[in-house]
């Protein structure tokens, strides 16, 4: 993966402004409870003329803390306490107060007392499957129309859902009851939106909720024969069986029918083993010692570090045994971060032929090559990883910041630490990798592929201000992915602005023709990996 290129300003700026396509925000659901307890009265006086300078009032026993006067009395008076010196006590126990300077507390009193409280109380929740049929990946087929059934659960004791309405289509529906059973028809290829939310005998009302929806008949042009319908349905509040990769965050159906191969996450490993004759892999191979090509004139190998063809006839039988082992890992991995098991092979494939030490490129990682740069989409939009792996590395309140606001050289170490982590290289070990590295680098490198799906989404909406699914097809969005992932956002970001507002679309050829020509070296990649060219 190219270190990042060319990252314009307009598209950091707009990383904290993350965009959701697919539902409304929390609406606060809450109630007042009354609460007891006891009131306790200080007040804050000055030595100087015994003038009353702050009145505290806590619900706690012992002084006021820090933090008690910092609030009620402010910044100013805590600092003139914090530096107030001890009064000295005489002889007889009592204090001499002419000498003494500052600020004193004093108890006044205290007294039972009630408040008001407000509690955050749990969300009406809903959620969206199929009723008359259970789809599955590819083709999400079913013999006769479904109904979408959406069900709603209210978490308050002695409170029910009341009813259950919303827009199909723009035209209104309602249920005096969960569940409730939609009866769906055939839609455009673009879908059709449910907005739906639940009403609580609490006497409140569920968040909106919505769901985009896609019935099509299986005998239109170019779908599978076999009668019936395809049905998809791309919603947060979706429980039936999982999405396409990646369509929830772009709100983009998959192609009617089911995916095509580079797409796909195969059930049978068989389906995803690849036979290509890598001269590169042969080399590295040889060189290692794992193939012995001394039977060749030059020992297998080119000057480059490259197999000779005789090096690659005699390390063929390794060499495809090789680019199938991690088979069994890439799948189970692809299934867990949800991304498409035969992209990420295919994406190895080209970015080391599946020898995952440092060779062709200095300071290039693992299976999939990754940059310290390139460590940027991971730590930028994965959340959840950046939390978990940046305390192992820098302190706490530093990564408290989020990484957009860590300093630059903070950036650095994160970003050097995180591409360290897909090294395998491993002088001591047989093979000179470390394979059990290679197994626990996949998963990293899978939810880098996921980061870019998402910093995708982002870029097409700073350009469009449309959500990605509605202005580019669910292939070309992945295709934009591959190439974020290879040559950065920088490239894919101008080239993104550039299509858009010259041609009005985002279609692959159209946005690769805007590439700049350092970038233009990521076509071909994408094309390769898409199975546009051999």
């Amino acid at each position: 993966m190219l270190p990042l290129t060319l990252l314009l300003p307009f598209l950091i700026g707009a990383i904290e402004n993350r965009v959701s396509f697919a539902a409304d925000q929390n609406l606060p659901r809450q109630t007042t409870i009354i609460v007891s307890y006891t009131e306790y009265e200080w007040w804050l006086i000055s030595w100087l003329d015994n003038a009353i300078l702050c009145r505290l009032f806590l619900d706690h026993e012992g002084l006021p803390t820090n933090e008690d006067i910092r609030v009620q009395c402010g910044s100013g008076l805590l600092a003139a306490w914090n530096d107030t010196p001890p009064c000295q006590q005489i002889s007889d126990g009592t204090y001499n107060t002419n000498p003494c300077s500052g600020l004193y507390l004093y108890f006044v009193s205290s007294q039972p007392t009630q408040r008001e409280v407000v509690i955050d109380l749990p969300e009406i929740q809903a959620y969206v499957t199929l009723e008359g049929c259970s789809p599955s990946p590819p083709d999400n087929r079913c013999a006769a129309l479904p109904s979408l059934l959406i069900t709603a659960e209210e978490p308050l004791p002695n409170e029910r859902i009341m009813r259950i309405h919303g827009t199909y289509n723009h035209l209104p529906f309602a249920c005096e009851e969960t569940p409730c059973a939609l009866p769906l028809q055939a839609t455009p290829l673009e879908g059709m939106v449910v907005e739906f939310q639940a009403d609580s005998s609490f006497g409140d009302s569920s968040r909106q909720f919505s769901a985009q929806v896609r019935v099509i008949d299986s005998g239109v042009s170019g779908a599978p024969a076999g009668g019936g319908w395809h049905v998809d349905v791309l919603s947060n509040q979706w429980r039936g069986a999982p999405l396409a990769s990646c369509s929830q965050t772009w709100n983009a159906f998959p192609p009617v029918g089911g995916l095509p191969d580079w797409l796909d996450t195969p059930e049978h490993l068989e389906l995803i083993a690849t036979y290509e004759p890598y001269y590169y892999l042969a080399g590295r191979l040889i060189g290692q010692g794992l193939v012995d090509a001394s039977s060749c004139p030059t020992g297998g190998l080119e000057p480059t570090g490259y197999a000779d063809p005789c090096g690659l006839e005699v390390a063929r039988p390794m060499v495809e045994a090789w680019q199938n082992r991690f088979d069994e890992q890439i799948t189970a991995v692809a299934r867990e971060v949800s991304i498409p098991a035969t992209l990420m092979k295919d994406l190895f494939a080209q970015e080391s032929q599946f020898w995952p030490g440092m060779y062709r490129i200095p300071y290039e990682f693992g299976l999939g090559q990754i940059t310290d740069n390139g460590a940027d989409a991971l730590l930028l939009w994965n959340t959840d990883f950046y939390n978990q792996f940046c305390p192992l590395v820098l302190s706490l309140e530093a990564c408290n910041l989020g990484y957009l606001h860590l300093t630059p050289y903070d950036q650095s170490i994160l970003r050097g630490a995180l591409a360290s982590q897909a090294k395998s290289d491993c002088p001591t070990c047989s093979t000179g990798i470390d394979l059990t590295n290679v197994d626990f680098s996949l998963k990293l490198f899978a939810n880098t592929i996921r980061a870019n799906c998402d910093q995708v989404a982002q870029i097409v909406f700073n350009a469009t201000q449309e959500t990605p699914g509605s202005v580019a097809s669910y292939e070309d969005l992945w295709r934009l992915t591959v190439a974020n992932y290879h040559a950065g956002p920088g490239c894919v970001s101008y080239a993104v602005h550039m299509a858009w507002l010259t041609e009005g679309t985002l279609a692959w050829d159209q946005v690769a023709a805007k590439l700049t020509e350092p970038c233009q070296g990521v076509i071909p990649y994408v094309d390769k990996i898409a199975g546009a060219s051999p």
